[in-house]
């Protein structure tokens, strides 16, 4: 290994772990796709509308998106674990001097995870990330740390340590529960290669999403009633669940839930594994209670799910700087010396970073009152306007008494028009109704998801046949879920098609 990558080794650690994440996460998304395309053809078979659409199942058994899908895992959880191992390694080596008892120590905390993670049922790709990357990116980061400390760098690294810690400290100032929707408007939507990140990531961060969605985060499920042998039972039980969005299917697929009826109980079981037994009395009287005690006790992800979001929170941000901080001190050490070009890569990522965290602070919307909002709907900055936008919404206000109401429909700025879609939910001007119809042809994705969004909790019944249009037509999936979701608050359930 060349001198420089013994140098890099954050860097060429974490390259190792984003590859190999990345190979776990695209068979993972692939698997994935593969048995929620087995429930779909399963629940179209039945006579059922299925969700995605034919033209978005086709897409499940290729491997664009299942690649394209595995970048969600490769940069939040195959992140989150890569610095994980990386800082182990770290504190063994270079706090602790290699010493045994502290390696066995991280191997029982190893250990404990895996059972974390295991402790509701076994999940072998959520086991195969953590048995494959933390030995491989603990061994190459110590290897190569080994290797620096005979160059003479170990004492070296103040200087790119205090940056990280800068930042992150900067970063956790600024989390809250709109952060990342303040990122996308004012760094993705804002410009067009931001733009074309943000429609990338909607476009196939569904297909990820699947894997480890828990039932009451899915739109649709599947149920067999075979073992409820009263009819009438059966057909109650049936009408309920098609009501809660469980569609009884028929062949040799396993179901999301099985109803097994026993004198007077049900035993509801998911894959196999019993999870709930109730008397059918108590199942009729609270039919929502006992479905949704189903869905949280058939959920084994939830822990893993949380370090997914820590991953992407902390390790995704934490990677993109690892990164551009390997990269730059590549091309500079081209020019210049491999110690100097460490300094300067990191005296840039830290400048950039700065520059990143103080635009995103001044650039947040700051609150306005109510009798400021017509003179910001005006306003020369389109972040003034839109943060007018997100007040009225949140107030439930009638975005249409403000005379800037025509001037908005208009507008060029992404971020402008999806914040004005969203507020036009609180209107009932029929008016209203027919301008946000015209957003369901937008060519942004989010502005047309959330058109649809308006529609359903706008509540006219007038729009389902607009919404089962972008259902049948809508090549991505995105818009299709958000359809679903619009055509279930405007009343619609599902029925046999056929």
């Amino acid at each position: 290994m060349p001198k420089r990558l013994y140098i890099l080794y954050p860097f060429s650690a974490l390259l190792l772990g984003l590859i190999l994440a990345q190979m776990l996460a695209t068979v993972h998304v692939y698997l994935s796709d593969t048995d929620l395309y087995d429930s779909l053809t399963a629940i179209k078979d039945a006579g059922y509308l299925a969700m995605p659409n034919p033209q978005v199942m086709d897409r499940l058994h290729q491997f664009k998106p299942a690649f394209c899908g595995g970048l969600f895992f490769t940069f939040s959880l195959g992140a989150g674990i890569s610095f994980l191992s990386f800082g182990c390694a770290w504190i063994w080596e270079r706090l602790f001097n290699r010493k045994k008892s502290l390696l066995y120590l991280f191997l029982l905390l190893w250990l404990a995870l895996l059972i974390a993670f295991n402790i509701h049922g076994f999940k072998p790709f959520v086991n195969l990330y953590f048995l494959v990357i933390p030995p491989a990116v603990f061994t190459a980061a110590a290897w190569c740390m080994f290797h620096s400390n005979r160059q003479g760098s170990g004492s070296k690294e103040t200087i790119h340590i205090v940056p990280v810690v800068v930042l992150a400290i900067l970063l956790s100032w600024q989390i809250d529960s709109r952060m990342f929707t303040d990122f996308r408007d004012i760094f993705l939507l804002s410009n067009p290669v931001g733009s074309r990140i943000n429609s990338f990531y909607y476009k196939y961060t569904l297909y990820p999403a699947e894997a480890f969605k828990s039932l009451d985060q899915k739109l649709l499920k599947t149920c067999r009633l075979e073992k409820v042998k009263n009819k009438a039972t059966a057909r109650s039980l049936e009408n309920i669940l098609i009501n809660f969005d469980y569609i009884p299917i028929g062949g040799n697929k396993a179901a999301d839930l099985e109803a097994d009826q026993v004198n007077d109980s049900l035993i509801l079981t998911y894959r196999s594994d019993p999870i709930l037994k109730i008397s059918l009395k108590e199942f009729f009287a609270h039919p929502d209670k006992a479905i949704q005690e189903f869905a949280r006790k058939s959920d084994g992800y939830v822990f893993f799910r949380r370090f997914v979001f820590f991953s992407l929170l902390a390790g995704f941000p934490l990677a993109v700087y690892v990164i551009m901080h390997g990269l730059i001190c590549l091309v500079c050490s081209l020019f210049l010396n491999l110690r100097t070009s460490l300094v300067v890569s990191s005296v840039l990522c830290f400048a950039v970073g700065l520059f990143l965290m103080f635009s995103f602070h001044l650039k947040r919307d700051q609150p306005i009152s109510i009798s400021n909002l017509e003179d910001a709907l005006n306003a020369d900055q389109w972040q003034k306007r839109v943060a007018a936008l997100k007040q009225i919404d949140e107030k439930s206000l009638d975005v249409k008494r403000f005379q800037a109401y025509p001037r908005l429909l208009t507008s060029a700025y992404i971020a402008e028009r999806y914040w004005l879609v969203k507020t036009l939910a609180n209107s009932r001007d029929p008016a209203v109704y027919k301008d946000l119809l015209t957003f369901l042809d937008d060519p942004q994705l989010n502005i047309r998801s959330m058109a649809l969004y308006a529609l359903g909790k706008m509540g006219n019944r007038q729009a389902i046949d607009q919404v089962m249009h972008v259902m049948e037509t809508s090549d991505d999936w995105y818009s299709q879920w958000y359809a679903y979701r619009a055509l279930r608050s405007l009343g619609w359930k599902q029925k046999k098609l056929n």
